[in-house]
Order: C-alpha cells, then structure tokens, then sequence
C-alpha cells in the first residue's frame, strides 16, 4: 500500500505478505512515538501474544526526534536518534509476535497542524485495510500535545470511514497522564496481571529511552501495579496489573458528538463525584 512519507514502513515480524498481514488484524493501536504503544496497549499486544486468531498492529505516527537523550546516546543526532528508535520499535514487534508494525515517520509538527491532510489519510488507508475489532490510542486528557493530535487525527480518520468499517471500540489509554483521576464508572480497566516478563522485556527494549534518562520501563510497572492496588478501596486486589482507559466509542458511534464536549464530561463527573463526598459529610 501506498503512504504518503517515502520513509514509512510496514514491518512484518513473521514476513507475511503486508496487505495479508493488515488484513489479519483484530486489534490495533495508534501511538505517537516509540514505546507509546507497549506503554499503553499492552492489553492488545497480550490479545495476540501466541495466538492464531488475534493479530496485534501496531502503529507509530512520529519519526522520534527530538527525544531526550542521555549516557551512550547524548551525543546522537535527530538522525541517529531517529535511526535507534526504529530499531528499537522493530525489535519491540519481534519480541511481541506483533502482526505488522507501521512506522508512518512524520515530523510532530506534522501531526500538530490540522490542516494537512496527509496523516489522516494514512490513517484511513490502515484502517480501511486492516478493519481492526479495537482500537487503542492516546486519551484526550494527555498533557503531551503530540499525544492529543494523534488521537483527534484518528477520531477524524475513523469518523470518514463507514458505520460498518468502524471497530468495535475505540480507547484512549495511559502515557502522560495517568487516568486514575475519572470516576470508577468512566474506566475501563484492563487487566494485565499476566506475562509480567513479557511486558519488562517490551519496554525495557527501548534503551535509548531508559538509558538516555527516562525509566519507563519501572514508572510503567509500577502504574500498573498501582492501578491495580488502588483501584478498589474496600476490596482485596484481583489483579496485579490494571491499565486504565477512557472509553472514545461514542465519538464514533455519532460522528456530531463534540470532541470538546465529551472530553470535559470526564472531568466534570470527577467535579460532581468530589463535591457530592465533601457535602456528604458536612463540607461546604
């Protein structure tokens, strides 16, 4: 298939056909740099982990410049850096018996300005070939501004295709903002209590990350482990790993929804929820 930026790429770990490959495709994340994906959609890759009828995509946005660097890499280029962080993905979709990994290497700015048409229709062509069940993205309460355009450009993407051609569910997962602060009837939770060597082999694969100055790999575990433990204050803990989601369905279940106007839903029953405990007990 074509792709607008000559330096994208479809890897396919087990050298399938690519469109046999897409096609194949039951769950599908969309993320904005390297290892946003194993950071989280772990509850997709786990779906197609040694699985022959659930195939796990996985697709990167961003060319992954301008990543901070530290130790062996402090003195790389954008271009070397660049060069890494491919590696890196690639080897991540091998560990992971991902059935494809996409690597669309847009610039961020790219992806920021609304008005260039190329991300979304990448976007589309992926989704109208690979006709994933469910779809993981970033959540529109990320405070990383990269992070949010990559959702609204799939929203925008899902949103052209047809009713039929849309998945069955769409979320928005945890990187740069955890989602522990929305109501418990708000989250969804994926529970990935299991493959915990898996999951540190994923991120710890990113090494020009953990070792250029950002432990993802134990900030991440031990979200999840916090999730996992604070997630029910009177019950005993049911799982050791808890990936919390906001459920984006609606928005493309009906295509006029406000993107705005949802996103704020959240946060106003956060609003509602503390401001009805604080009365009920006296406070004013």
């Amino acid at each position: 298939m074509k792709l607008h930026r000559e330096t994208a790429e479809i890897f396919v770990p087990d050298g399938a056909p690519v469109e046999a490959a897409l096609a194949r495709t039951t769950h599908m994340a969309v993320g904005a740099h390297q290892d946003d994906l194993e950071i989280m959609a772990f509850d997709g890759i786990l779906k197609g982990f040694q699985c022959d009828t659930c195939w796990f995509t996985g697709v990167v946005v961003t060319n992954g410049a301008g990543s901070p660097r530290a130790d062996l890499y402090s003195d790389y280029t954008d271009e070397q850096m660049q060069v890494v962080r491919r590696r890196e993905q690639k080897k991540a979709a091998v560990i992971g018996e991902y059935g494809a990994q996409v690597l669309l290497d847009y610039p961020s700015a790219v992806l920021k300005d609304s008005a260039d048409p190329a991300p979304v229709e990448d976007l589309c062509a992926l989704f109208e070939l690979a006709r994933p069940e469910i779809v993981y993205t970033h959540n529109l309460a990320d405070k990383h501004d990269t992070h949010v355009a990559v959702t609204l450009r799939v929203i925008e993407a899902l949103r052209r295709l047809p009713a039929e051609m849309r998945p069955k569910h769409l979320y928005g997962c945890e990187v740069w903002r955890d989602l522990d602060w929305m109501v418990d009837t708000d989250k969804v939770a994926f529970d990935v209590s299991t493959h915990q060597g898996l999951q540190a082999a994923l991120l710890g694969v990113f090494d020009s990350q953990v070792c250029g100055g950002k432990r993802y790999d134990l900030a991440t575990m031990g979200r999840r482990q916090a999730n996992a433990t604070y997630f029910a204050s009177h019950d005993t803990d049911t799982a050791t790993g808890l990936i919390f989601a906001m459920d984006l369905t609606p928005l493309l279940e009906d295509s006029t929804l406000s993107i705005v106007a949802y996103a704020q839903g959240f946060i106003t029953r956060l609003a509602q929820d503390v401001t009805a405990r604080i009365q009920r007990f006296g406070g004013r």
